[in-house]
């Protein structure tokens, strides 16, 4: 199903029954807000909240202009300003109050952390000698302790037949 979406003019709306002021009043003064593509100056830095999981957004952000006076305007002008059913709220904050790490990923494009590729890696990565040796200590110890658990019971089992044995000294080289 193709649909083309058109942008439309908010003058060419039909006119609202006289009853209904509120609308009428809204529709007058949306006419009269600039619109969000006007260009105000130049945007050093930009950073959008996002959310790490999923990467949608968080609805905030920031922006540096290369003026205050430029930064100043774009506050004034843009707060309260209704983009894409949201209320937008802009504030100059002035330098002594930004965090220094405010601007870590600004600027950047997001892409998802591959999680579950990171933990495949981290599960299959080899282990040193030392790993081995203690991975292979802490089954031996779990497997004594449930042949003493069996024994406890009265249940006759020899469960080194089945069980784990201590890698030797050339096993652990290759």
């Amino acid at each position: 199903m193709d649909v083309e979406v058109s942008a439309f003019d908010i003058a060419t709306l039909p006119t609202i029954a006289k009853d209904d002021a509120t609308v009428k009043r809204k529709l007058e003064n949306a006419k009269r807000q600039p619109t969000a593509d006007r260009g105000f100056g130049t945007i050093t830095r930009l950073r959008v909240s996002r959310n790490k999981k999923t990467g949608q957004s968080k609805h905030y952000g920031f922006l540096e202009f290369d003026s205050s006076s430029v930064a100043q305007i774009v506050a004034e002008t843009m707060d309260n300003y209704l983009l894409m059913g949201h209320i937008m709220r802009c504030k100059v904050i002035p330098k002594t109050a930004v965090h220094p790490e405010l601007w870590v990923g600004a600027n950047r494009k997001w892409r998802p952390v591959p999680v579950a590729r990171v933990a495949q890696a981290d599960h299959n990565k080899l282990r040193t000698k030392d790993e081995q040796l203690r991975a292979a200590h802490r089954l031996l110890k779990r497997q004594q302790e449930r042949q003493r658990k069996l024994e406890k019971a009265g249940i006759t089992y020899d469960c080194g037949a089945a069980g784990y044995q201590l890698p030797t000294a050339t096993a652990l080289e290759t």
